[in-house]
């Protein structure tokens, strides 16, 4: 039962929230409310400091050894004011003894009154009768008396606390009232003893003991909110969730979920913070009952026994320079982590590495390996790739070279692609690949007297392969072992002649540019593995880049112009756009683009549908556009060069007007045989948020598939947050099939109170199951 457990409300970790949707990934958002203390934190007081005491009238008691101060007396001692009617002062008990319409001000914020106040005379110890306290963020404690001990600890009596904002003739929304309240700075405790929680001044929830921890601290060790929760899938489960604060710098979470239908799912997480970076480690797994699973999977024997996963995650900074970490999740199949919660259900991919990074004024050095593996349903365990490792350094020269900048670059790699072929079975074993290449990148900016600036540049590049078990389609037989080396060299230069006018809106720059670039006619490449070049887009941001290829692995031949036009604004209200327009032509040699070969699989390594693949590229518009603070619009389109019909487009915008937040998402893409898009992909992703009142407020969001004709995902939101509390209610549907795990719609109800923490209950009744969440925070 949650009253009898002493709980630490504020360590909790995102690794017990459950996600329901992509569209709404501020449902499981942090607390609303930050971290502060009840009572304010324990303050070293300076006994050398003198105590200013004034009134309207001063009366000295020798007899007694006694100052009594009357009428508006104000005490200064230490940052602390007290006001009050009259103040007693017996210098043989070191006790000061406030009467009548009693103030005291804290150092931190805090405002103290009472009727009574007697405190020793350092201002640590004290007894209150008929107390009110009012904390810096409105927080209010009453009591009919409260007594502070050593400084650390104070015991109210008949306490009421609550954060939330009341007048004399109606109740607050909600408050805790107790026969005894025990505040324990040194312990950084709460206790309740007789407790009872108000809703609009009417008991609902009764609990003979509770404590949590002050909702200033942020670690301590204890239990965490329970997690009940009941499915189709699970059954009823329960999770209590213990957390142990080790040290300052480490920590340890262990979460078991006991369920009815599936066993017990052991979780833990380590956290270890070093004076050089940080890393985390999770763990989850569960001895699987195969029979348990929905019949709606396929195979289910697969899954019988142990299943589970770790994940990891860490960064050091290894000097002034130098910085290694890591992300890697491993799992024993593809669906455990889905299945349980533990990711979103639509990843698709995996991708682990293991990183080592640094970075000097003038050059760069990267060394990484990757894993990646595929989580769609034509991916098999075998479909992984390594890269062991890839290597990046670059290097800026000091001093000018012919008066431009010199750069030298280099990339290794080493690839395993381990996957079985299908195609090609007389090819065994993995395809392995080494690489090397490295580059020589000159330029250099230059300005005639009216205004055209040149920039010439150069390149010279060379590439070794090493390929081990490669399947060539060209060559059925495949390549045992072999090795490979190209080079290329490339020179250029881009004219530019910016028109600037001034108006008074703002300045106005029209730019013509053109570029040209000359290389080797040929080079024989399609027969060449490709990697890291599989993903062409031919937009405004390349238009102008030396290459249009998105790695190394595919190299641009040949002669080719580029050639647009930019306009730019700046105005003098703060509104600001940049269009630019243009298109590239290959002029001679072979067009890389046009035949970009065949994998293992019998697939183009690159789409052969980029608008670069004719001697006349397609036209790219990019449009970025702010008019006001308010707008944003982005817009980067490729229209066919013949008929001008849209071949690509992506468009987003985004406004903000005084309650009203809308964003939206368009794009577009033209059909890919070769790549199976037999028709245009289409979608639209439009989301918005209106804030009511102060206090309500609304939102939605929706993924439509227009060529489908079939609404994506969803979601629609309304929340309601005062001083105290927040209440969210989150509606999502996930138009998702997996035939291994089990989806629907979802309805959250997130519940928060400031400084107790919060609940979250997610179910998907709506479609034949539940799952419940709860979490907690201050």
């Amino acid at each position: 039962m949650l009253a009898l457990l002493s709980a630490s409300l504020f360590a909790t970790h995102d690794a017990y929230a459950q996600d329901p949707s992509t569209l709404a990934p501020d449902v499981q958002s942090k607390s609303s409310f930050p971290k502060q203390s009840l009572v304010g934190p324990s303050r070293n007081v300076d006994k050398s400091q003198p105590l200013y005491l004034q009134g309207d009238e001063l009366i000295y008691d020798t007899g007694g050894n006694k100052v009594i101060a009357r009428g508006n007396v104000e005490i200064y001692y230490n940052n602390y004011i007290l006001t009050a009617d009259q103040v007693v002062y017996d210098q043989s008990a070191n006790t000061l003894t406030a009467v009548g319409n009693v103030v005291l001000k804290e150092p931190n914020g805090n405002i103290v009154r009472a009727d009574r106040y007697t405190l020793t005379d350092d201002f640590r110890d004290g007894f209150v009768s008929q107390l009110s306290v009012v904390a810096s963020d409105d927080t209010r404690i009453a009591a009919e008396s409260a007594t502070r001990r050593a400084g650390n600890t104070t015991v109210f009596k008949n306490g009421r606390f609550t954060p939330c904002k009341s007048d004399d003739s109606t109740p607050p929304l909600w408050c805790l009232s107790a026969a005894t309240v025990i505040h324990d700075q040194s312990a950084a405790t709460i206790t309740y003893q007789d407790a009872q929680f108000e809703l609009f001044g009417v008991p609902i929830l009764y609990t003979p003991y509770f404590e949590h921890a002050d909702p200033s601290v942020k670690r301590k060790s204890g239990f965490l909110m329970p997690q009940p929760s009941t499915s189709d899938t699970l059954g009823y489960s329960t999770t209590i969730p213990y957390y142990f604060a080790l040290a300052p710098n480490y920590d340890f979470t262990f979460y078991p979920m006991y369920t009815s239908r599936q066993g017990i799912l052991w979780q833990g997480e380590w956290r270890h913070r070093t004076e050089n970076g940080q890393y985390f480690i999770r763990g989850a797994g569960l001895d699987q009952d195969a029979d348990q699973l929905p019949s709606s999977i396929t195979n289910r024997d697969q899954y019988e026994g142990w299943r589970g996963s770790i994940e990891t995650k860490g960064l050091f900074n290894l000097g002034s320079w130098w910085k290694f970490g890591w992300d890697i999740t491993t799992e024993s199949d593809d669906t455990f982590r889905r299945f349980y919660k533990l990711d979103n259900m639509l990843l698709t991919d995996r991708v682990n590495k293991i990183f080592l990074e640094g970075i000097g004024d003038r050059n760069y050095f990267g060394l990484a390996a990757y894993q990646f593996t595929g989580l769609m349903f034509s991916d098999t365990p075998e479909s992984e790739s390594f890269a062991h490792p890839i290597l990046d350094y670059n290097y800026i020269f000091a001093d000018p070279i012919l008066g431009g900048e010199l750069r030298w670059n280099t990339n290794a790699l080493s690839f395993t692609n381990d996957q079985n072929n299908a195609v090609f079975p007389n090819i065994s074993g993995n395809e392995q690949m080494n690489r090397v290449v490295t580059e020589v990148d000159w330029r250099r900016r230059l300005t005639d007297p009216i205004g055209i600036t040149y920039t010439p540049f150069g390149q010279l590049r060379g590439d070794l392969y090493q390929l081990n078990d490669y399947v060539d389609p060209q060559s059925p037989n495949g390549v045992e072992n072999t090795s490979v080396a190209r080079g290329i060299a490339a020179a250029g230069v881009t004219v530019a002649y910016p028109w600037a006018a001034n108006t008074r809106q703002g300045s106005h720059v029209i730019e013509p540019i053109g570029q040209i670039i000359a290389r080797q006619a040929y080079i024989e490449q399609a027969n060449l593995p490709n990697e890291d070049a599989q993903s062409l887009v031919f937009d405004d941001t390349n238009l102008f880049e030396l290459t249009k290829f998105s790695g190394y692995d595919r190299i641009e031949t040949g002669t080719r112009a580029n050639v647009g036009v930019q306009y730019t604004f700046q105005g003098n209200e703060g509104g600001y756009a940049r269009i630019l327009a243009g298109e590239s032509f290959h002029l001679a040699g072979l067009n890389p683009y046009r035949n970009p070969g065949l994998d293992s699989t019998g697939n183009p390594t690159f789409t052969p549908f980029s608008g670069l693949q004719n001697d006349r590229s397609d036209y790219v518009l990019g449009a970025y556009v702010a008019p006001w603070s308010f707008l944003q619009l982005i817009s980067q389109s490729r229209f066919d060069q013949d008929s001008l019909d849209i071949r690509r487009q992506d468009a987003g915008g985004q406004v903000t007007i005084g309650p009203f937040a809308m964003n939206a998402i368009y794009a577009y893409l033209n059909t890919d045989p070769t790549n199976g898009i037999l028709s245009a992909q289409e979608d639209v992703y439009g989301s918005f948020n209106l804030q009511l009142t102060d206090r309500w407020s609304v939102g939605a969001a929706m993924r439509y598939d227009i060529d489908d004709d079939q609404i994506a995902s969803d979601m629609f939101q309304v929340k309601y947050a005062d001083e105290c509390f927040v209440l969210t209610a989150t509606y999502t549907d996930n138009y998702y099939y997996n035939q291994d795990i089990v989806d629907g719609q979802t309805l959250m109800l997130r519940f928060e109170l400031k400084h107790l923490g919060e609940f979250g209950y997610s179910t998907d009744v709506l479609s034949g199951a539940a799952i419940s969440e709860q979490q907690s925070g201050g």
